[in-house]
Order: C-alpha cells, then sequence, then structure tokens
C-alpha cells in the first residue's frame, strides 16, 4: 500500500481520496433523502386519511343516512366520489360492531371490518398501519355522532391508502431525488478536481515522498550551511531564518512574518534589506559584526517571489585584514627607516672621512635622542606592546609620507577597558584617518598651510578610574557641522575611491560595543579632533 501511495503525486492522491470521500457522502445523502422522503410521504398519507375520515364523520349526510333504513344506498355513491376527490383507496362506512354500509368492493358490503375499531367505538379517532381486505394500508378509523342523541356514536368510518399507492407516489419523487444527488455529485467531483489542479500547482506535483526528502534535504541544508540565509516576502517580511543568520544578526525566536526593522535590524544593513534592491559583496556592520552581504529577488514566470538575502562573518577577516595592514605598515615603517639609517650612515661617514668628528658625532646622536625619547616613553607609558608598536609605526609612515604624527600626553594604559584588537582597530582606524585627511589636503589657495605648512596629525592617549580616552587631532580640511554624525556611517567618505568609508564606521562599533561615547570638534587651528572615550570594565 504504502508503494502504491508513493508513485501518485499529493495531487492525485488528494484527489482520489475527495472522490471517495464525496461518493460517500452523496450516497449517505441520497440514502437519507430517500428515507426521509419516505417517511413524509407515509406522515402526509396518515394526515391526510385522519382529515378525510374526520370530515365525512362530521357531515350531516353521513348522520341522516345513518337513520335511514338502508344506509348503503346513500352512502356508497358519496363514498365513491370522495375516493377519487380525496386520492384515497377506501371509504368504509360501518356499524359501531364493525358491519360494513360501504365499500370499494360491493362484495365486501355487509361483511365485517378488518381492523381495530375498539379505540374508535370509546370515542377515540386513531390511524394505524394495518393489513386489511385491500392490503397493507394506512388507516384512520373516526366515530360518527349524532348531535341530536347528545353526541352518541351511531357509526363508524375508516379512511385508508394502500402501501401500493404510497409506493407508487414514492416513486414519482424518486427520480428528483436520484437527480439531485447525482447533480451534487457531479459538482462536488468538479471541486475536487480543481482542488486537485490547484494542489498539483503548488506541490509541482511531487508525491509525499519526494516532499518528505525534500524537507528533510533543506533541513539538513539550512542547518549545516557556514553563511546565514533570509528569506523576505514581497513585502519585506521575514519567511525563513537559518541558525547562521539568527546568530549574525541576533534575531529573537518570535521573528516569522515581521521586517528587519522590527527585528532590530537598522542601519545600513537594515536600509538594504529594506529597500529590497541588488547587492553584490556588500560590506555592513551589525553592532557586533563585519558582515558581507548579497541580496537577490527572487521570482518565478514573472513573479515576484521576495528576496534572497545572504550573510558572510567578515569580523575575523576584517581583524586579519587590519593586522595585515599593520604589519605591512610596520614593514614599511621598517624599510624607511632603514633607509633613513643608510643616510645618515653615510652623512657620518663622509664627515668623519672630512675630519669633522664632533659634527659627525652631533648629527648621529641628535635624530637619534628624539626616536629613542618617544619610544622610551610610549613603552614606559603603555603596557600593551602591541599599540605601542602601533602607534611608533604610524609615526614611522607619517614620516615617510611628509606628515608630522606627533604623540601628546600619553599617561599609563595599564589595563585596557576592552580587548587589544579592538584597541588596535580604534588607535589605527583613527591615526590612518586623519592621516589620510591631511596627507591629500593642500591647503587651498586661500591661505591655508599649503605647500610651506606642516602636515600635522597629533594624539593623545590617557587611561584613568573613568577609563580609556583617546583624541586624535589633525590641521586638515576639517569636518562640517552637518556630516559629523555621517562620518560614522559605513559607506560614508570623502574620497572618490569606491570601497572606502569602513574605518570611522567600525570605530563606531567597537565603541558602541563597549558603551563608549565618541565626538567630533573642530581643531583651534583648522581641521578636525575626534575624541573617543571607553568607559572602565566593572571588576568581576
Amino acid at each position: 500500500m504504502r508503494r502504491i501511495r508513493s508513485r501518485f503525486s499529493i495531487a492525485t492522491q488528494v484527489l482520489l481520496m475527495q472522490c471517495v470521500l464525496v461518493l460517500l457522502l452523496t450516497a449517505a445523502g441520497s440514502t437519507a433523502a430517500v428515507l426521509q422522503a419516505h417517511a413524509t410521504e407515509h406522515d402526509g398519507a396518515r394526515r391526510q386519511v385522519l382529515s378525510t375520515a374526520e370530515a365525512l364523520a362530521g357531515a350531516p349526510s353521513t348522520v341522516a343516512a345513518l337513520h335511514t333504513a338502508d344506509p348503503t344506498v346513500p352512502l356508497q355513491p358519496e363514498t365513491t366520489a370522495l375516493e377519487q376527490q380525496a386520492g384515497v383507496d377506501f371509504v368504509v362506512v360501518m356499524t359501531t360492531t364493525g358491519v360494513r354500509f360501504t365499500h370499494p368492493n360491493p362484495a365486501l358490503i355487509g361483511k365485517t371490518f378488518v381492523g381495530h375499531i375498539a379505540p374508535a367505538v370509546a370515542g377515540t379517532s386513531f390511524t394505524e398501519d394495518y393489513s386489511g381486505s385491500l392490503g397493507p394500508s394506512v388507516r384512520s378509523v373516526v366515530p360518527i355522532r349524532d348531535p341530536r342523541q347528545g353526541g352518541a356514536i351511531i357509526g363508524l368510518v375508516s379512511v385508508g391508502i394502500t402501501q401500493h399507492r404510497l409506493s407508487s407516489l414514492f416513486g414519482q419523487q424518486l427520480p428528483m431525488v436520484i437527480g439531485i444527488s447525482a447533480a451534487a455529485l457531479a459538482l462536488a467531483v468538479l471541486g475536487a478536481y480543481a482542488v486537485g489542479r490547484r494542489v498539483r500547482r503548488q506541490t509541482r506535483g511531487l508525491g509525499p515522498v519526494a516532499l518528505a526528502e525534500l524537507y528533510e534535504h533543506h533541513d539538513a541544508v539550512m542547518h549545516a550551511m557556514r553563511e546565514g540565509l533570509l528569506l523576505l516576502d514581497p513585502a519585506g517580511r521575514l519567511i525563513l531564518a537559518n541558525d547562521e543568520a539568527v546568530r549574525l544578526l541576533d534575531l529573537p525566536d518570535a521573528r516569522q512574518g515581521r521586517t528587519p526593522a522590527e527585528l532590530g535590524v537598522d542601519g545600513s544593513l537594515g536600509a538594504v534589506l529594506a529597500g529590497g534592491a541588488d547587492v553584490a559583496d556588500g560590506i555592513h556592520l551589525t553592532d557586533n559584526r563585519v558582515v558581507t552581504v548579497n541580496q537577490s529577488t527572487a521570482r518565478r514566470a514573472g513573479r515576484d517571489l521576495g528576496t534572497v538575502v545572504t550573510l558572510r562573518d567578515r569580523t575575523e577577516l576584517q581583524a586579519l585584514t587590519d593586522e595585515l595592514a599593520s604589519v605591512r605598515g610596520f614593514a614599511e615603517a621598517l624599510r624607511a627607516s632603514n633607509h633613513e639609517a643608510a643616510n645618515r650612515l653615510h652623512t657620518v661617514v663622509t664627515l668623519i672621512e672630512l675630519d669633522r668628528p664632533g659634527e659627525a658625532v652631533r648629527f648621529a646622536t641628535g635624530e637619534l635622542a628624539a626616536q629613542q625619547e618617544l619610544v622610551d616613553r610610549l613603552l614606559t607609558a603603555v603596557e600593551e606592546p602591541v599599540l605601542a608598536a602601533l602607534v611608533l609605526g604610524k609615526v614611522a609612515q607619517a614620516r615617510e609620507r611628509g606628515i608630522e604624527l606627533g604623540v601628546g600626553d600619553v599617561t599609563a594604559v595599564r589595563d585596557l577597558s576592552l580587548p587589544v584588537t579592538d584597541a588596535v582597530t580604534l588607535v589605527g582606524n583613527l591615526i590612518d584617518n586623519a592621516l589620510e585627511a591631511v596627507g591629500g589636503y593642500d591647503g587651498g589657495s586661500e591661505g591655508g598651510y599649503g605647500a610651506a605648512a606642516a602636515k600635522q596629525v597629533w594624539i593623545e592617549l590617557t587611561d584613568d578610574a573613568a577609563g580609556l580616552r583617546v583624541q586624535v587631532a589633525d590641521n586638515g580640511p576639517g569636518i562640517a557641522p552637518e556630516l559629523r554624525e555621517d562620518v560614522f556611517v559605513r559607506g560614508f567618505t570623502s574620497k572618490a575611491e569606491a570601497g572606502r568609508g569602513l574605518g570611522l564606521a567600525l570605530v563606531a562599533q567597537i565603541v558602541k560595543r563597549h558603551g563608549g561615547t565618541v565626538s567630533v570638534s573642530e581643531a583651534a587651528g583648522g581641521g578636525a579632533v575626534v575624541e573617543v572615550r571607553i568607559p572602565r570594565r566593572a571588576e568581576p
């Protein structure tokens, strides 16, 4: 049986089951209708014979005929006419002992009535099913009372309809009942066929085994995917989210049928999901992750089915990218330092050859003292060597690009208020943003620092009981007041190159994740000042 079921599609099985069910229901309904019609006809016959018998018993002509010498003479023609008019099979007028005065068969006149008459003799009209001289019939027996004798019972009237006539009457209604049942069956089969076609379209003609396998494969793939997957309907409401998508976006349990905004997905990612436009490898930030987003509209037969969104966690990749950028920066700094050291060494050798040893010593030690002072100050104040090395590397990079990166107040940074990876990303992006701001700025033609003015960036690191404070300032073009909120949005950039605008967005993400604040103000001599405060973590 299971093998037979598996060969048919769900639509075919639904159609067959509906047809069988409709056939059974129609048969049951037809049987009930037949029985109801038969009962109705029988009840109608009982009422008919009773009313006819009562009408004849109450007629004055009947009472008068019973007082004649031969009641048959006036009553027989009257009862025969009444039989035809009322549609009954017999009308019998008899004595209280049951002797007939009338009968459809004249040979039975004067004979004793076949049936019960005792209740009528006692004064009670009644109806019964009885098999008499004309066969099985529905009959009523009613007493005839004489008003002149105080209502005394002077005779009886019996009116009946044979079962044969009832069967004929029922037979006349039977074709209509059968026709109605056949029409109902046909309509029901057509409805089942229409439902079957709809189910076939919705299930693509698949059988239950194929659908079960499809669901199992779908469920396995959804749980095994390393990428987050979202399915949104044409109205932008969530249909499906796999485990990775729930993890990446921190979606709540009650998420079906809700929009991304209702699920707390905001920012640039929320705007992309709400817009529904196709996106390829877009980089977006959540509260604590960097994700790569691909979004496309699903269509079938020209109909919009919704939007398919895939999400890849790029947080670790972004951290590796930042680390690689730092390593490359260190390498560039070492290369620049090596090149600069070679030039200084060549100068020192030349001064010695020129017999100027004093000048050679002053030249060699003067530059090294400044460098060593900065190294000593950073390594003494900043306990985390990676952060100190980052600042030193940025100083070397800035020097090679012709930018003066000054290190201002650096207090004892002993216990960072955030992980060192976040601190490196935070400080590195702030410095890089400042270097880019001054690196491509020539001061304009109206009195900026121009070619003669120094391009400068300052950094301050302070750590106290309140937490970590990082301040980076530059004397670049500055940031307009109306744009000071937008610079922290992913994708915002003042550069012409595509794919930029991620650095300050990462800064904002880290600040938000650690409950800090970030602000932008104008530097005293022009340019911008970005200040970040990260509160100190509570001791466990």
